[in-house]
């Protein structure tokens, strides 16, 4: 057997078979000559998981922002009072301000069984303190730049990856994936696999060539500019009789046909791509570390149909705390017209070269949007990969979350833009998000606070509001099975009870959490204890204190522990994190 360890955070809010629950408000203790008897033969604790009434709570929308030197280095000195936040142009309260500093490995202690020594030269596991997920946008990209972004990230992986790093790489075509390891092997042979992967475009020039960004200006805003110019294209690709009355008719529909054909593909592609996203930062929240995801892709257009997928992407990051960098894979381009297209009528071509730069700018906006909002970097026009991928493999050393409950909000869906100034701001640089839209309905409140609470354990820094103690004991059954278990040991005396009935009312919520050596999540346990004491009980346990136990069954190996225990009435957090090696 044996025993080990205290300290930190972390934990898979989609694996957890457990129920949050919110504080409730402090009742006024009544005198003695109020109160009720007690009954001394009800139970004094009880173990159950249902869920409890919240109240209703506002919408928050949280703003992530980074300030910059002029030297680009992040700056972590400002006070919440050095910033004005405008919602459409009119000046908000900000009502929750934190400094989010880059995570630094957590100290953690290794205990080895009672009977077995530990030798002074035997180092410590590398327990993973940073995850960085290298996402590449196969479904957009041309094999060119794909080849270049791939190649500068086997670099980088091979040269700047350190043992304390887990990467993972996730393609938007689902396609050639690797989940987070320290094997840099697997990560060469899975990067040598991709390839670009369109999933409904046409690889092949159709007539008439319509794209995405033209398709949406044709079906969705039935633009006359867009229609003449895909008419003028038809009838000069088809070869149609331009003396012909019903040429232009003709030509009209066949050009609004190549439109929905264009819109349908380019929405499916774009849909793809963001659900994906969304996906690998679901699966980043469980990571007990610095979470970053490095996206390179050509930019993709995500027309108002889908804005809401887009800010939900962004919502969810700055959630789980994930921050999205990106890296325009085009490189060093300019948005002139594409002469390896053919054009078949003169008089379209500059219709055509104009919706080529509108479309090139916005797929550019929508990876600088995702960097904004999230707290991330965007890197564009710019050859150096390799520079590029160092830069954004780094979370920024600080970043300020700014919080504000908007007044009378409109349940509408609307757009919000936004916009942080910092004071002084002379010789500054400010990265933050541009907006944000209305929801259609107020967020549920238990759905809020289970929110709130993942936020706090899906972190890795300590919180030591009540007085918790980890410890593990484990026992080796045979070579290939041990039972791990996990000791919480909490003291009473700062707990708020809340007296009713003649007993004393609280309730605690402990979470056991197990991760492997890659940080990947294995299993999770939740007990929620409701406690009911007598007098006498309470004082005996402000003397001696509480201890809970959960068990695991595991295979050897080396895993990280996660505890976190929250109390109901004072609405008090800690959370404790350490790891153990089974031998």
């Amino acid at each position: 057997m044996t025993r080990a360890f205290r300290h930190g955070r972390g934990l898979a809010a989609a694996a957890l078979a457990c129920v949050f629950v919110a504080a409730q408000t402090q009742q006024q203790t009544p005198t003695p000559a109020q109160q009720p008897a007690a009954d001394k033969n009800a139970p004094e604790t009880n173990t159950k998981d249902e869920p409890v009434t919240f109240q209703t709570r506002v919408n928050l929308v949280m703003v992530p922002v980074v300030v910059r030197d002029s030297k680009g280095k992040a700056i972590g000195t400002f006070h919440q009072e050095d910033f004005q936040l405008f919602d459409k142009g009119k000046l908000q309260t900000i009502t929750k301000f934190s400094v989010e500093k880059a995570s630094q490995p957590a100290a953690m202690e290794v205990h080895a069984p009672e009977t077995e020594k530990p030798t002074q030269d035997a180092p410590p596991p590398n327990l993973p303190d940073r995850f960085i997920a290298y996402m590449f946008d196969d479904v957009h990209i041309q094999f060119g730049d794909l080849a270049r972004v791939r190649d500068a990230a086997a670099r980088h992986m091979a040269n700047e990856l350190k043992a304390t790093d887990r990467a993972a790489i996730y393609t938007t075509s689902g396609q050639n994936t690797l989940e987070f390891t320290d094997d840099r092997e697997k990560l060469h042979e899975t990067l040598a696999l991709l390839r670009p992967r369109p999933i409904a475009r046409s690889t092949t020039q159709e007539c008439p060539d319509i794209s995405y960004y033209m398709a949406d200006l044709l079906v969705n805003h039935n633009d006359p500019t867009a229609v003449q110019a895909a008419t003028m294209e038809t009838i000069a690709c088809m070869s149609l009789d331009p003396t012909d009355p019903n040429t232009a008719k003709t030509a009209a529909q066949l050009a609004q046909a190549a439109s929905y054909r264009a819109l349908t593909a380019g929405q499916q592609e774009t849909r793809v791509a963001l659900a994906v996203l969304k996906d690998v930062i679901r699966r980043m929240s469980a990571m007990p570390g610095q979470r970053t995801i490095v996206l390179a892709s050509p930019g993709f257009i995500t027309p108002f149909d889908e804005v809401t997928d887009k800010a939900d992407v962004m919502d969810r990051a700055i959630r789980a705390k994930v921050i999205i960098n990106t890296l325009d894979a085009r490189g060093l381009y300019t948005d002139t017209y594409d002469i390896t297209k053919q054009t078949y009528d003169s008089n379209a071509l500059r219709y055509l070269m104009q919706y080529d730069r509108e479309a090139a700018r916005a797929q550019a906006d929508v990876l600088a949007e995702l960097a904004a909002g999230t707290g991330g970097s965007f890197i564009e026009n710019s050859n150096d990969f390799d520079g590029g991928y160092k830069r954004l493999a780094t979370a920024p050393e600080y970043f300020y979350l700014l919080g504000f409950s908007p007044q009378n909000l409109k349940l509408d869906g609307s757009f919000h833009a936004l916009k942080v100034v910092v004071k002084p701001s002379s010789g500054l640089s400010l990265s933050a998000r541009r907006g944000y839209y209305a929801p259609r309905h107020l967020s549920n409140a238990e759905e809020t606070a289970k929110q709130e609470i993942e936020e706090a354990l899906f972190s890795r820094e300590e919180m030591h509001d009540l007085p918790v103690e980890l410890h593990t004991q484990f026992f080796k059954s045979s070579d290939d099975d041990a039972r791990l278990t996990v000791v919480a040991g909490v003291s009473l005396r700062p707990i708020k009870f809340r007296k009713e009935n003649g007993r004393n009312h609280n309730t605690l919520t402990i979470v056991s959490g197990l991760f492997d050596r890659n940080g990947n999540f294995v299993s999770a346990v939740t007990k929620k204890l409701e406690m009911r004491l007598l007098d006498e009980r309470l004082e005996r346990w402000f003397r001696t204190g509480i201890t809970v136990k959960t068990s695991f069954d595991v295979k050897p190996g080396t895993y990280m522990v996660r505890l976190v225990v929250r109390d109901e009435e004072g609405q008090m957090i800690s959370a404790e994190n350490g790891a153990v090696e089974i031998p």
